[in-house]
């Protein structure tokens, strides 16, 4: 795999000026706790930078803040895209510039289709497009263009065609949260192909996880903590540090109440 690591420790000095996506120093209170602390991070065309990190460490909310999700709008920092300040644009205008979020917990809606799902937005119906998305995320289109997204798929399944509803948008740069979660380790492998593609196609992708060997994929890396990007740099310094420091130590602790992060994608089952 060709990566080109960027490298150093976050700060200004060190980020690309070809970003395609740049937070800059973004802090974040929600129920008065400190969420997001001046996190510093970028993503540039046709690379996965992967933000690793424990459960509630602060990177689905920064997911959402990026999206410009309603209850996740910072106190302090700007978020640029394309060149562009889209700090004070809501989601929907974020989304017609070319950035999209797939959620950590897929959405079900019930009476709808797999082929409708994946046909609305820029795929806009076009069969040979939803059939491609389908094929990139290994489902065979004869079985599964009529299926229902509801409850009679596994979780692995939505995953699946969460990721394949990404990837026929097109998108410029695409948030994927935890792509790996509901996914057997054997299916990894097919999950990391499509991250790959779509960044070979020239988008950008920030690969949120906390599975330091699902961030083997990423061209570039961050670690994440309380709240902070606490490293920056080539994915196998960056996963090294987190097996020696978080993981070991959330492993010692345990599950703890703070392990899992709400967020927006709560209750988006459609009845």
């Amino acid at each position: 795999m060709n990566r080109d690591h960027a490298s150093g420790s976050g700060g200004p000095r060190s980020r690309p000026q070809a970003a395609l996506l740049r937070a800059e120093g973004l802090s974040l209170r929600r129920d008065g706790r400190d969420i997001l602390s001046r996190v510093d991070l970028w993503v540039r065309p046709g690379e996965v930078h992967g933000l690793l990190g424990p459960n509630g460490s602060g990177k689905s909310s920064l997911a959402y803040a990026l999206m410009g999700c309603p209850d996740y709008v910072t106190e302090e920092g700007r978020v640029r895209f394309a060149g562009r300040d889209v700090t004070g644009l809501p989601m929907t205008e974020r989304a017609r510039l070319g950035l999209t979020l797939a959620w950590q917990e897929p959405a079900r809606f019930e009476g709808l289709c797999v082929r409708d799902y994946l046909g609305v937005g820029p795929a806009d119906g076009d069969l040979e497009r939803i059939e491609e998305a389908l094929e990139a995320v290994a489902l065979a289109p004869r079985a599964y263009l009529n299926r229902p997204v509801d409850r009679t798929l596994s979780g692995g399944e939505r995953k699946r065609i969460e990721l394949a509803a990404v990837f026929a948008m097109r998108p410029r740069l695409a948030i994927l949260d935890e792509p790996d979660s509901g996914i057997d380790v054997l299916s990894l492998e097919d999950v990391a192909r499509l991250i790959r593609r779509m960044a070979d196609a020239g988008a950008g992708v920030l690969l949120i996880t906390h599975r330091d060997e699902m961030a083997g994929v990423a061209d570039s890396a961050s670690l994440m903590c309380q709240g902070a990007v606490v490293a920056t740099g080539g994915p196998d310094d960056v996963r090294t540090q987190y097996r020696r420091s978080c993981r070991l130590h959330m492993e010692s602790l345990g599950r703890q109440p703070w392990n899992g992060e709400s967020g927006p994608q709560a209750g988006r089952e459609t009845a």
